[in-house]
């Protein structure tokens, strides 16, 4: 057979099977040092990012001019599976969202495409739809807070634009720089209307005077004295002085100057879109966001030294912060609580094997297998263009138990065999390696089958897509890489040690079994010819508590995916629309200092309003709030209710309180980040917002739900300035002199730029802001009419009025978003009460509709795909049953242990929470095949044994004995190794696997235990003899 000339190559070329293994071993601890580390494998969902900026516009007619457009465009494109969008006051953003596995640079092509052909048929005041830059969900790296004690904010923001965000952009791997906070740097030119009106100039005339005034300009070429001469106009000054003097009207001998109707000065940008603070003192925050594919860690490491260079040639008193947020925290936490459990799981294997076999060197040839096993997968996850992350390394920490096994199963089988060669006189002794050879020869199809069974159990793992297919495939090419190099070295290198290590005499003494082995195989003698006498009653037993377990199972609660401990909290604390960005700021302010007070809590960032171009649209009542903690004697659960306790006395606020990457995994699931989304559909804002809000009123009471807000898509106070045509007509004033004058003197024109070196600055032609304070100072303005002054107010109607603050939609329809996080109770549970409730409760109107999103949806999904999957490697499982024993009924009894692993899994899980996630799901899947693997070795030796003469009883007896030892070892071994994992759920990293450790340890505990009555009296009754 194909194994039998594994096993004897093998043990003819040893030399060369050890030296390949150390080359293995080489190559694949150079290889792990240079692979890329990241926290989770790469979750993109294929997104491409429309922005534009369509200044001084209304959410409504962002929506309209600017929004509806792009997203008829790409609409249909190939691929597509959903457009989202959000149009707020001058901001439009859309989120084309395509296909799992479409390739994201096609994705662009595609929408670049599609945005050519609307270019021109958008508004002249909007800006070019920007594609925004390719980046990771998981993509924030760092946040960068910049201080001063006497540096004015306004050089801090220059600072953060002209010196840090280009040579943060330069970094390889860096994807987008976004800076918020402090004041950006304007020169200005600030109109006086009275002096206008003194001089006689109109708007035109200062129009046509500044009109690209600060530009250079080229006057050719000049041949003189055999040189070439490069002609330019120096126009350009940054001297406010000099701007001051350009030319706006002839006037006999004096002409009139700028600075004659005008103040030229530098100022501050207005209005300003965000602020930014940290612990609740104004600083200017920088956004560090890397690119899909790029290491976490070194690019970490290149930006600490680039600001570390920088540093050095800022003013003194300013200072750069980063411990606000840095992802590497968590990544490094949990990489080290991973590989911390892999390397307790390992101390557990050793002690395990040594007090079963109580010879070193046995021990030593089992335990090679585990690195050279880890090696191998290290050397796959590279080949196929993984990284290591908590995922591939939680697959290996789960894996790391199962590699002895194998292992085990021969070197004890092997190690048994010599013992009793010793016992042979010297002259009948066979040769060692034909020892070794017959040895591994009787284990090798129990060995192989059972890998295979194993593998075929984690199969339903790869049937997952989208996110929970990215996340957990990974977990599952490297536990089955593993355990597969796991067996290719128990049938090489495992023979090959053993004949080198194992061959000689021994002490005396050692063709004794171990005092463990010993001790318990009198007693589990006894209990199992006990057992024997009591089939009927420990069958019905055992067939009770597999009822119990079942109706446990159904009243377990269900979610997507456990909460993560990513050691710091996104709180997004937002009041009503309309409320000024100093308002938002103070409200930030107060909020930042509660929180100060919770001692877990050491230093918070903010970010209120958005940057410029920046995907995450924020209003300006909106705060972002970043708040790293470290837990003392409290755990995460106490903190996080003490924050939204401390939050609760803030009046007027909405919060909800996240974490950085689970946020985005929502955001990314729902397009809303929170657990859960309740999409409301309709036209009418207004009708949409007074439904959202009776949907929140019924289900505010459901058990579980917490950071219950409904989207806030409300009305905020407008100004409209609304022409009153007969008037215009008796004054001579065009529509365009209307406008031209509404946008000029309110809000400002950008007619240049100023250079200082490289750096470029507006150059803004508006009114002085300190005379349209209110809307009676706005009447008063004079603006001209067929060369008159008239106020404003003759000509127009200044109305106060409302209009929708931000408008969102999805596939080209409205909607508003009702968001729920769930805290103290399952998701899926919290959702189906919600469900029932909004059935019952809300009656929508015609043309309205509700959609639920969020991680539940996932859930289903992937459960879905779980229970075919799972029931299609059931039936395999059992046709490689069936194609080793050739025995149906054989087959059934070895399955048995799958109710009887499913007991202890069910009761791990209502031990810890009693709710089932996807990972606890995969972890009863994986449980299955590897349980299986005891009931294979049982019936494989009864076999034997009755082949060799004896009776069923006495093959029961004595096959339950010779394999009580690999049984004990092989569960004992894959139980102890995740005992860390199973233990540290609430660390960083372990967060997944653990709930899929503890399901496999208690299924191993009740499937070890039960499996050595229940399958020894099952083949007795099948066999019907006595």
């Amino acid at each position: 057979m194909f194994l039998d000339k594994i096993i004897h190559i093998a043990l003819h070329n040893r030399l060369a099977i050890l030296i390949a293994a150390v080359l293995i071993m080489v190559v694949g601890i150079f290889t792990a040092k240079t692979m890329d580390v990241d926290v989770f494998p790469d979750l993109n969902a294929p997104t491409v990012v429309v922005m534009t900026e369509a200044k001084g516009m209304a959410a409504e007619e962002v929506e309209r001019l600017v929004t509806f457009p792009i997203e008829t465009s790409v609409n249909g494109a190939t691929g597509v599976r959903r457009v989202r969008s959000s149009s707020t006051t001058g901001f439009s953003v859309v989120w084309v969202e395509f296909d799992w596995g479409t390739d994201i640079y096609r994705a662009r092509q595609t929408v670049s495409e599609k945005l050519s052909t609307i270019t021109g048929s958008l508004p002249a005041t909007a800006g070019q739809p920007t594609i925004g830059p390719q980046s990771s969900i998981l993509g924030e790296l760092m946040f960068v807070a910049l201080t001063a004690d006497t540096t004015s904010l306004r050089d801090l923001r220059t600072i953060a634009d002209w010196t840090i965000r280009p040579r943060l952009l330069a970094t390889g791997g860096v994807a987008q720089v976004a800076v918020l906070g402090g004041e950006v740097k304007e020169y200005q030119i600030l109109l006086s209307p009275e002096r206008m009106r003194h001089y006689g100039v109109s708007l035109s005339d200062v129009m046509d005077a500044v009109d690209g005034m600060n530009q250079n300009t080229s006057g050719g070429v000049l041949y003189e004295y055999a040189n070439e001469y490069i002609i330019r106009g120096m126009a350009a000054t940054g001297d406010i002085r000099e701007m001051a003097k350009a030319v706006v009207r002839p006037s006999g001998a004096m002409p009139l100057t700028l600075g004659d109707i005008a103040e030229v000065k530098i100022g501050d940008k207005t209005p300003k879109t965000g602020v930014a603070s940290l612990r609740g003192k104004p600083c200017v925050m920088i956004t560090v966001t890397k690119q899909p594919e790029t290491s976490t860690l070194a690019l970490t490491e290149k930006i600490d030294e680039a600001l570390e260079d920088m540093s050095a040639t800022l003013p003194a008193d300013v200072k750069m912060t980063t411990d606000v947020y840095r992802q590497e925290r968590f990544i490094n936490s949990a990489i080290d609580n991973v590989k911390k459990s892999l390397y307790e799981g390992g101390f557990f294997v050793i002690i395990v094997l040594f007090l079963f076999l109580m010879n070193v060197r046995t021990t030593v040839i089992s335990l090679v297998t585990i690195p050279l096993s880890l090696v191998v997968t290290i050397l796959t996850l590279h080949a196929m263009g993984l990284t290591i992350n908590t995922m591939s390394l939680g697959g290996m920490a789960i894996a790391i138990g199962s590699l002895v096994d194998d292992a085990i199963v021969d070197v004890e089988n092997v190690f048994k065999r010599l013992r009793e060669r010793r016992r042979l006189p010297e002259g009948e002794r066979p040769d060692v390696r034909s020892v070794v050879f017959e040895a591994s020869r009787e284990v090798r199809m129990p060995i192989f089958n059972s890998t295979l069974i194993i593998i075929v159990s984690f199969v339903p793992l790869f049937f997952l897509s989208g996110m929970e297919g990215r996340l957990l495939v990974p977990l599952g090419i490297a536990f089955i890489t593993s355990l597969c190099a796991s067996t290719v070295v128990a049938l090489t290198l495992t023979p090959v040690l053993c004949s080198y290590l194992l061959a000689g005499g021994g002490r005396q003494g050692e063709t004794k079994e171990p005092f463990v082995s010993r001790y318990l195989g009198r007693h589990y003698s006894k209990a199992l010819s006990a057992a024997l006498s009591h089939k009927r009653g420990i069958l019905g037993a055992a067939a009770a508590v597999v009822l119990v377990t079942i109706v446990l199972f159904l009243s377990l609660g269900r979610s997507f995916l456990p909460p993560f401990n990513e050691g710091s909290f996104t709180i997004n604390v937002s009041t009503l629309p309309g409320v000024s960005l100093d308002e938002s700021d103070r409200i930030g302010q107060r909020v930042e200092k509660l929180l100060l007070t919770i001692p877990e809590i050491k230093t918070v960032g903010r970010k209120t309003g958005r940057a410029e171009l920046d995907e995450h649209a924020l209003g300006v009542n909106v705060s972002e709030i970043e708040a790293p903690f470290v837990l003392g004697e409290r755990s995460k659960d106490e903190v996080l209710d003490d924050v939204r306790h401390k939050l609760q006395e803030v009046p007027g606020i909405m919060v909800e309180v996240g974490a950085p990457i689970t946020h985005r995994i929502d955001a990314m699931l729902s397009g809303t980040r929170a657990n859960i989304a309740i999409k409301l559909f309709g036209d009418d804002l207004q009708t949409m917002y007074s439904l959202a809000n009776k949907t929140r009123d019924a289900i505010k009471d459901i058990e579980g739900i917490a950071d219950l807000n409904v989207e806030q898509q409300v009305e905020r106070p407008q100004l409209q300035i609304r022409p009153r045509r007969e008037m215009m007509a008796r004054y001579g004033m065009t529509m365009p002199e209307f406008k031209n004058a509404v946008s000029v003197l309110l809000d400002g024109v950008e007619v240049s730029d100023v250079y200082e070196g490289n750096r470029a600055f507006p150059l803004t032609l508006k009114m002085d802001t300190a005379l349209r304070m209110t809307a009676e100072d706005m009447r008063d303005i004079a603006i001209d009419a067929n060369g008159k002054k008239v106020p404003l107010g003759m000509v127009a109607d200044i109305i106060s009025a409302s209009g929708p603050n931000t408008i969102s939609r999805e596939n080209v329809s409205r909607k508003i978003v009702i968001s729920a996080n769930v805290s103290g109770r399952d998701l899926i549970g919290v959702v189906e009460d919600i469900q029932k409730t909004v059935s019952s409760e809300i009656h929508l109107p015609e043309g309205y509709h509700i959609e639920y999103g969020g991680q539940f949806e996932s859930e289903r999904a992937a459960s879905r795909i779980l229970l075919i999957a799972s029931a299609i490697s059931i039936l395999i499982i059992f046709l490689l049953l069936y194609g080793q024993f050739r025995d149906a009924t054989q087959s059934a009894v070895i399955l048995l242990n799958l109710p009887l692993a499913l007991i202890g899994g069910v009761v791990a899980v209502w031990m810890s929470g009693g709710v089932i996630s996807i990972p606890a799901v995969i972890g009863f899947i994986s449980l299955f095949g590897i349980a299986t693997r005891n009931g294979m070795l049982l019936v494989a030796r009864y076999n034997d044994l009755r082949a060799q003469g004896l009776n069923t009883v006495e093959s029961v007896m004595r096959g339950s004995a010779d394999r009580l030892n690999p049984i004990l070892m092989t569960a004992m071994t894959s139980a102890l190794a995740l005992v860390p994992l199973a233990l540290g759920a609430d660390l960083p990293g372990n967060e997944i696997q653990s709930p899929m450790a503890r399901v496999i340890l208690g299924g191993l505990v009740s499937s070890t235990l039960l499996n050595a009555f229940i399958i020894p009296i099952m083949y007795i009754i099948t066999k019907k003899e006595k």
